[in-house]
């Protein structure tokens, strides 16, 4: 196993609901140590340079009304396979497909209020990590 580092981000519909804290308690209790972590609001632009790798679908500009409606939660997950372990925990992108016990089965309402974001994969958490916190930021 290989400890590294991975991207969450706890989204508008799940801050609305004060849902940031049973996932936060959700991510430790499967192992997870955040090891950064920011409440903040993104501008329109920084939610289209974030989410850029989607913008040619017909999604895209949902998407990033969702993404400014309101605070979001950003952490820094640390853990064994950080990338494939929470993506896992995270579970199907459509609550109503997640497995029992995920979070977006927990705590997602549909396929974009789905309660939390996750890198995909371990070269796009390094770039995610990047786009929302300095190394100064981070604990290593």
């Amino acid at each position: 196993m290989e400890i590294n580092k991975t991207l969450s981000i706890i989204k508008p519909d799940a801050m609305k609901s004060k849902l940031q804290g049973k996932i936060l308690d959700y991510l430790e209790n499967k192992g997870f140590k955040i090891i950064a972590q920011k409440k903040m609001r993104l501008t329109k632009k920084q939610a289209e340079t974030f989410y850029a790798i989607h913008k040619d679908r017909p999604f895209f500009n949902e998407l990033i009304e969702f993404m400014i409606s309101g605070d979001i939660s950003v952490q820094v997950l640390e853990a064994d396979n950080a990338v494939s372990h929470y993506r896992e925990v995270m579970g199907n992108t459509d609550p109503a497909n997640a497995d029992e016990g995920t979070l977006r089965k927990l705590y997602g309402n549909n396929i974009q209020c789905n309660a939390v974001h996750g890198s995909d994969s371990q070269e796009n958490a390094n770039i995610e990590i990047n786009f929302f916190f300095s190394k100064l930021e981070v604990i290593n």
